[in-house]
């Protein structure tokens, strides 16, 4: 199992994501509640995890709260095969819920441009049903200047 990342595990607990990120978030506080058993059957004890998720809910912007969070949920995860794979498959769900984290860096410099333009970051299923506008004439471009 991959580790959880730290980015991740802060942009939920800050509530990115809206109510998508809202709901993954609670998926994951009703895991680490879950009881803890070790591979050996034993139960009891502490919650690995369980701490380190309050802590995070708490301040979401520490990202040392979410690095500890994170080494929490790789442990139980290492000593708890059941939570290993329900934490995998919560860990697929959550990578698709668009955080904010990441950059966008867009750029137009330069030149004229008779299309739409359009910036951001992760567009799909994106159509313009406006036609272009038509490129000046030569001596119109030249008044401009």
């Amino acid at each position: 199992m991959d580790p959880v990342s730290v980015g991740l595990l802060a942009s939920l607990a800050g509530g990115a994501g809206g109510e998508v990120g809202r709901q993954v978030w609670a998926g994951l506080t009703a895991l680490v509640r879950r009881p803890f058993h070790r591979g050996d059957d034993r139960a009891g004890g502490p919650v690995p995890g369980e701490d380190e998720l309050v802590r995070l809910q708490q301040a979401p912007g520490d990202r040392t709260r979410a690095h500890a969070l994170s080494t929490a949920l790789a442990v139980r995860a290492a000593l708890d095969p059941d939570f290993a794979a329900a934490l995998t498959a919560w860990h697929e769900q959550a990578r698709l819920v668009r955080t904010g984290d990441g950059t966008v860096d867009n750029t137009i410099s330069g030149g004229s441009y008779y299309a739409p333009v359009l910036q951001g970051r992760d567009f799909s299923n994106t159509t313009f049903t406006s036609p272009p506008l038509p490129s000046p004439r030569p001596d119109q471009a030249d008044a401009r200047e």
